[in-house]
């Protein structure tokens, strides 16, 4: 199965995300040019939702029905497409997991179990129940058609905005990026972005395997897995070109800032792409094309300003 090929079989159920091009001075960065992807308006306001429909159409569902485990919002997404296709499905989350996205799961009809301080803790009770249920798991990353569904973000993109020089895409457990780095090959300079709290990708690459990382900070609940998937970790050595770590702080601010200029409101980990700019971390040369990933929404109300 290629990207092309899931994105076919996916379009129908998903949303085809805008972009919107910026003036750099807009964000105090004059002479770069910007081309923002809102992924966070995707159907469940993350990108997980593509990948959720390419496993529940390209697998065999057992009567049993699916489960996963998710920070949040593969949760959503799975809960969402789960219930969309008619199947049962149980979610298990950390109690990191923010209130809003264990509401969303609730609210899609999931049967919601909050298990463990973690993402692997909820992970390992997600695979208790698949072989105690039978039910079919669907990864949150480390899976072939997770990272088909996330890839179709990279194939959009580069039909939207031909011609990018770098992509900042923030990094999880690896499945987006991954999908990303495997529709580009190359052919575009992609810049992973990690809060410092949990530098998985960036001590992956250094130790060259995926090896255990601190998982905390701000945006734990999305970009905090143990170690990124075994699947991306080759794409990542081949074509992701460096990657950049952010201070919660920064991350932070780029809320603010993403509502402040553009009304566009993220929760941490959708704007963790954006901060590696607006931090400074990632400095574009003078003339540079940047294309930035906005890639989530599910946060609680909070007062950007």
């Amino acid at each position: 199965m290629s990207i092309s090929r899931t994105y076919s079989i996916i379009r129908p159920h998903i949303r085809r995300t805008p972009v919107v091009e910026v003036d750099g001075a807009d964000f105090n960065l004059p002479g770069v040019r910007l081309t923002l992807k809102l992924e966070l308006l995707q159907h469940t306001g993350s990108f997980k939702t593509r990948g959720a429909f390419a496993n529940m159409l390209a697998r065999e569902i057992p009567a049993a029905g699916v489960v996963a485990a998710s920070g949040g919002n593969h949760g959503v997404a799975v809960a969402y497409t789960a219930g969309k296709l008619g199947k049962p499905v149980r979610i298990f989350v950390p109690t990191v997991a923010s209130p809003a996205k264990m509401e969303r799961i609730r609210g899609y009809g999931a049967d919601l179990v909050v298990t463990g301080e973690r993402y692997a803790d909820a992970l390992a009770a997600s695979e208790a129940w698949a072989a105690e249920s039978g039910a079919m798991p669907v990864h949150a990353y480390d899976q072939p058609e997770t990272m088909l569904g996330q890839g179709s973000v990279g194939l959009e993109f580069e039909e939207q905005a031909p011609g990018l020089d770098s992509l900042l895409v923030a990094v999880g457990g690896g499945g987006l990026i991954g999908g990303i780095a495997a529709w580009y090959a190359g052919r575009v300079a992609l810049l992973g972005v990690e809060p410092e709290a949990a530098p998985t990708l960036a001590r992956a690459l250094e130790a060259g395997h995926p090896v255990d990382s601190p998982a905390g900070g701000i945006a734990a609940d999305s970009l905090a897995p143990r170690q990124v998937g075994q699947l991306m970790f080759p794409l990542a050595q081949r074509y992701v070109r460096r990657v950049v770590l952010v201070p919660d702080s920064a991350i932070q601010e780029a809320q603010r800032i993403l509502w402040r200029v553009l009304r566009v409101a993220t929760e941490p980990g959708g704007a963790a792409a954006m901060a590696a700019l607006l931090s400074g971390r990632y400095q574009p040369r003078p003339g540079e094309h940047v294309g930035v990933l906005v890639c989530g929404a599910n946060t609680t109300a909070v007062n950007f300003e």
